[in-house]
């Protein structure tokens, strides 16, 4: 499911900001933090109820160029990491007749757009699913920058929330028994280039 997670423009000159809103962080490519990151997904089960999951193996990519235009966020999940709670139904899951996992390995994000101010931005994209491709949207949270005590590290934190119908990718097994729609969440944290 990238996201994901956002990217955006360090403030310049006044030009530059009313041109283009501007979080503060420093052009660079931010490394990834996986330790303070995680991504989730609920799904309607039986029209009644929802089941929630994880996965386990994310990995993200935040480019910050010198305007939003110039930005970008890529994010790629391992789908066999997924992890419902119950062992049996994750083997069910990564099965060939449901996510079948051995053809569709991962589901990647690409950033096409970004827009917004201050705390909270929307990030379009692409969202690849082993061979299919569709267009998403994902709600960013800007949690702020910090400076990490322990090393000196200053720190970036997102949240982005969206959904998308199975589906539309192919994946439109065992209807009536689970929901088209999965609602995905993820919660980043990048570092920023020295």
């Amino acid at each position: 499911m990238t996201h994901a997670s956002h990217t955006t423009t360090p403030g310049t000159d006044s030009s530059a900001s009313a041109a283009a809103p501007a979080l503060p962080l420093k052009a660079g490519r931010w490394a990834f933090d996986p330790l303070h990151s995680a991504v989730g997904f609920t799904i309607r089960h039986l029209g009644i109820s929802k089941v929630r999951g994880r996965f386990n193996d994310l990995r993200a990519e935040l480019v910050v160029g010198d305007t939003l235009e110039t930005s970008s966020i890529t994010a790629t999940i391992g789908l066999a990491s997924i992890d419902t709670g119950n062992a049996d139904r994750d083997a069910h899951v990564r099965a060939a007749d449901l996510l079948d996992v051995e053809k569709r390995p991962t589901m990647t994000f690409r950033s096409t757009r970004i827009t917004g101010a201050g705390e909270d931005w929307t990030m379009d994209g692409d969202l690849t699913i082993g061979d299919v491709t569709r267009p998403v949207a994902f709600a960013v949270e800007f949690g702020g920058v910090v400076d990490v005590p322990v090393d000196g590290s200053r720190h970036a934190g997102f949240e982005a929330t969206g959904e998308f119908r199975r589906s539309a990718f192919g994946l439109d097994f065992a209807p009536g028994l689970l929901g088209d729609v999965i609602k995905v969440s993820l919660e980043v944290q990048f570092v920023e280039p020295r």
